[in-house]
This record gives C-alpha cells, structure tokens and sequence, in this order.
C-alpha cells in the first residue's frame, strides 16, 4: 500500500493553490507509486471562510478541515506535515509556529529573510525531531535528476563556470497589482534577491556545490553589487560567486548569478529561446532554457561535436481532462501540471522513511545559500526592518 501523506496548507494565495493543485494529480501521472497525497486541512489569516473557498476550488472542502488561524492548523492531529505558502517576510514566525506545535513543515523560498532565521529553524527541527525541508521546486524535477547525473558521469567533465539568471520585469502590463505591492515593498522584504534570485543561486549551487562530497564542501566567496529600486529594495543583483574545490574536482569554480525586477527575460515574447542557466565543462556544456524557475527544455554539447535536445514535460490529468493550473498570469495547457507536486513526493518519501530533511537538498546547503544571499545584502547595503530580520518569537508582523 502506498504512504498517504496529509497535508495542511498555511496561506491560501496564489502559490498554495498551484501547489496544491499539482498535490492532487494521481502520482501515477508520474510514475510515482510508492507515495499518495491528501489535503486535510487548510488555513487563511484573512478567516476560516476564505480556507473554506480554498477548499471548495479543490474539491476537497467536505473532507477537509478549514480554519481561520495559523494556530488553529498548527494544532491538527490530522495533518502530517504543513506546506507554508506565506511570503517569505513571514516565513520565520509561521514555521517557527509549526514546529513548536510538533508540526512537520515544507516551507516556501526563500527560505527565511536570513541565515540567523533559517538556523533557529534548523536547530528548532532537530530538537523537536521533526521533518523540515525548503521548497526550492526546481531541485526536484527529473530535469534536475539528469542535471546531476550529466555532470557526476564527467559528460561534460569538470564544472568550472556557471552563469545563471531571473529577471521578471514587475510593471503593470506583466504582473498584477498584488505581486507588485509586495515585491516592491520592503515592508514584505520585497525586492530580486530574495524573491527571484534564490533560484539562479541554487542553479549554481546544484551545479557545483551539491555534485561532490559533503566533507569536502565549502562555501563561496561572494562579490556582488545592487542596482535600488526607488522603494529600498534591490531592483537589480549580480553576484560572482568563486566555489574552493580540490584540484581533483578541478579546482576553483566560478558562477555568476544574476536577477532583476524591471529588465526581464520575456521568454513568451522571444521568438529564438536563449538559455538562462549555462553549466560550463572542460569537456561540455549543459543549458537549460527559460525561465530558469521552471526549465522545460536542456541542450547538451560535448567536446566531440554531439548536441542533445531535450523536453521536460510535467505530466498531469492530460489532455481532455478539462484540468488547468496556473499561477498568477501564466496558465498552463489542458492537463499539464506545474511541476509543485515532485517535490511534495520527496517529503513525503522522507516521512515515510523517517528522515528529518531531503535527501537532494540539506539542510545545511539551505543555510549556506542564505549566508550568501546575506554577504550580498551586505555588500549591497540592503537591510529590512528589525522585525522582519528578527529572531525573537513570536512576533506579530
């Protein structure tokens, strides 16, 4: 018999429904047989009839709970594991709520506004004993697996740069009003990095930190300079971010990371696609094309002159199912999933096994990639308030 995996949903926004859309779709769409998902329960601040509607849209309402509170869901004894889905400003306090109710979490990107959060939340988890995960999507899809695997078998032989971007322009002709209010505000610790540039970042660390050993990893040197927005918060980041690496895993390696909230790679509006992550090998070269925060498409060429293009589809309902998803302005073709629900089956995979975190993304490289993205900050010289950047719980932002 498969694991059944309950979930309880915290926030009821744009990227909660998407996920929990993909969460439905029968695994076996996907291959995956070993692992079954259910919603049992869902919450909104904005009042339990909000959650309720949630449900409603889902199918789910007359088997799922709905509650008006964070509280209320953290206190379940239905659900096995939350799925945070609050703007990453917030992130800290809601996790931080779950935990100390002996929750399970998967928790949205970036993970927390900074490294000092993430690691309170580490430490919480490991003292609670429980399952807790960042939900960086991309590091999940079969894309990624090949990704890994293309560079552990040396076809394209030792990673020496990686040059990865996200730039979505946020003006009122691409975005609506609601994302623009809170990626431009500081209030919401808005701005690229932590909204955009956390998936340029990981593309990097995928590439060249995560591919050798734990032991022997180490954490980037990081320079970088910030562009602001007239609001304060970055409108436009680059990083050049130098990985140390043994000789025998060739050396020092480069990456340059990049992401911007005005000058944007319309991909839909481009009629030759360009890659926006590049993986540079002493033997090959691996490009995966936009949007870098969900690449359908990779180009591989080799040193001996063969070039191999794949697809990288994510298989939902199908076609004539009438089933759509979406997310903001971006709706998918009939039957076709987001792409949210592979890393959803990791969890729950986890869970089932009794494991504490993912075992395709640690902890620990979590924390890391939010130093970084700390060390650009810095150097950049973009602070939030004292009350998003605080360690204190509970607060009420």
């Amino acid at each position: 018999m498969p694991y059944v995996c309950r979930w309880g949903i915290l926030a009821t926004g744009g990227i909660a429904e998407s996920f929990a859309k993909d969460l439905l779709v029968d695994p076996s769409t996907r291959s995956v047989t070993k692992i079954r998902h259910t919603i049992t329960a869902a919450a909104s601040s904005s009042g339990a009839s909000r959650a309720r509607k949630f449900l409603e849209d889902l199918g789910v309402a007359d088997s799922a709970s709905s509650y008006g509170s964070y509280e209320e869901l953290a206190q379940d004894p239905n659900v096995d594991i939350i799925y945070v889905a609050t703007p990453h400003s917030h992130h800290f306090q809601n996790v931080m709520l779950c935990l100390e109710a002996g929750r399970n979490v998967l928790c949205e990107k970036a993970f927390t506004v900074n490294a000092a959060q993430t690691r309170v939340l580490i430490d919480k988890a490991r003292e609670k004993n429980l399952f807790l995960m960042e939900a960086v999507w991309t590091r999940y899809f079969p894309l990624s697996e090949y990704l890994t695997d293309t560079i552990l078998n040396g076809t394209i032989g030792s990673v020496q740069r990686v040059i990865a971007d996200l730039s979505v322009p946020t003006d009122p002709d691409v975005a609506n009003s609601e994302s623009l209010s809170r990626i431009e505000d500081p209030k919401t610790a808005g701005g690229a990095l932590l909204e955009l540039g956390v998936y340029p970042i990981n593309w990097c660390f995928q590439a060249i930190y995560n591919v050798i050993p734990a032991d022997i990893r180490s954490p980037p040197s990081v320079k970088a300079v910030i562009k602001k927005y007239p609001s304060g918060v970055d409108e436009t980041t680059s990083m050049i971010l130098v990985f140390p690496r043994p000789s025998e895993y060739g050396g020092d390696a480069h990456a340059f990371a990049t992401c911007s909230i005005t000058p944007g790679s319309r991909w839909r509006e481009t009629r030759a696609p360009q890659p926006s992550v590049r993986i540079l090998g002493t033997k090959g070269e691996l490009e995966l094309y936009h949007p870098s925060f969900r690449p359908a498409r990779t180009r591989l060429m080799t040193e001996n002159g063969d070039i191999v293009e794949k697809t990288w589809p994510h298989p939902g309902p199908g076609k004539g199912s009438n089933w759509y998803n979406w997310y903001r302005d971006e709706r998918l073709a009939e039957g076709e999933a987001r792409g949210m629900a592979w890393q959803a089956d990791e969890a729950a995979t986890a869970l089932s096994t009794d494991q504490k975190e993912s075992s395709k993304q640690s902890l620990e490289e979590s924390l890391v990639i939010m130093q970084v993205m700390d060390e650009v900050r810095r150097q950049g010289d973009l602070v939030y308030s004292e009350e998003l950047e605080s360690t204190a719980y509970p607060l009420q932002l």
